[in-house]
């Protein structure tokens, strides 16, 4: 009988040895009592505790968590009733004060989500909620996350899932897009045929500015081959006028030997006097007056004529 007794409490020691090792998961960590209170949170590993002296109050995750808020409610400045749902992400910062600090702080989580996005929508029309989700989810991060620091929870992220108007409002809405979208169509129409009209426009005007250069570059190239028979024509007759001047200044050579040659010095006189004669007249503009003893000294001319003619 000894023997029973003492194998039973070898076994109940045995148990308490091995029930007083706390073994905590990663993510998570234990609030343990020692008494009745708070002695010390258990990180992740394992732990001894003292058999019927340590109590674990509450096993608490660290990990990031979600919590679905359902549709709720709410009425607008403009006093339009809508549904709105939200996603809140938070963590636990302080195990401690998550546990004693409140009783559940997930359900403070949710009441105090709901009362100030009431009170952050009241002060808001349909048009703005619909269109200041961003501002919504905001303020309502900054005000929850102030109300949680007191029970050790970090409210990471407030999302709204959905915003649903009134049937009605829905319907009108639907109707307003409607339009919208048939405005923006006829818009685009009527901005594509403009486009249209403008490109037809422009290839006109640039067919009429090729064709205007075409006629340009027609009689620039008319201009230019008229001018260019009108230079060889002129340069024919000044040709012709060179070679005459030139057969009369070989001429007037001739006969200047030929004085030379006779020893006549008033003919040679009168020779320069041709000459000049000559030079003076070569000009197309220049006019040619001949005083009485001009004419008297040509007589001498008419002399050498005669000399040259004997000559040969």
């Amino acid at each position: 009988m000894a023997k029973i007794i003492l194998l039973v409490i070898l076994v109940l020691i045995l148990i308490s040895l091995i029930s007083s090792i706390k073994v905590v998961n990663t993510g998570y960590v234990y609030i343990l009592e020692r008494f009745g209170q708070f002695y010390k949170t258990l990180e992740p590993g394992w732990h001894l505790t003292i058999p019927f002296a340590d109590f674990v109050r509450r096993k608490v995750s660290v990990k990031q968590q979600i919590l679905d808020i359902e549709p709720q409610n709410v009425i607008t400045k403009d006093n339009v009733k809508i549904s709105i749902d939200n996603v809140i992400f938070y963590k636990v910062l302080n195990a401690r004060d998550a546990v004693y600090n409140i009783e559940n702080y997930k359900s403070g989580i949710v009441y105090s989500t709901i009362t100030n996005m009431r009170n952050i929508v009241g002060n808001m029309t349909l048009d703005e909620v619909l269109s200041g989700r961003d501002k919504i989810n905001q303020e309502l991060l900054e005000v929850v996350d102030e109300i949680t620091d007191a029970y050790g929870i970090k409210i990471l992220s407030v999302e709204i899932k959905n915003i649903i108007p009134p049937s009605e409002i829905q319907q009108a809405m639907e109707k307003q897009m409607k339009a919208e979208r048939d405005k923006r169509a006829l818009i685009l129409q009527a901005e594509g045929q403009k486009q249209s009209d403008i490109a037809r426009a422009e290839g006109e005007k640039q067919a009429k500015i090729l064709q205007s250069e075409a006629e340009k570059e027609a009689n620039i190239r008319r201009a230019e081959g008229l001018r260019e028979s009108q230079l060889l024509e002129a340069e024919g007759k000044a040709k012709a006028i060179e070679t005459i001047a030139k057969a009369e200044s070989e001429a007037i050579e001739k006969v200047n030997r030929a004085i030379i040659d006779s020893g006549t010095n008033e003919t040679v006189i009168a020779l320069k006097q041709v000459e000049a004669l000559k030079e003076m007249a070569k000009g197309p503009a220049n006019k040619l007056i001949l005083p009485t003893e001009t004419l008297s000294s040509l007589g001498s001319v008419a002399a050498l004529a005669e000399v040259l003619k004997n000559n040969k």
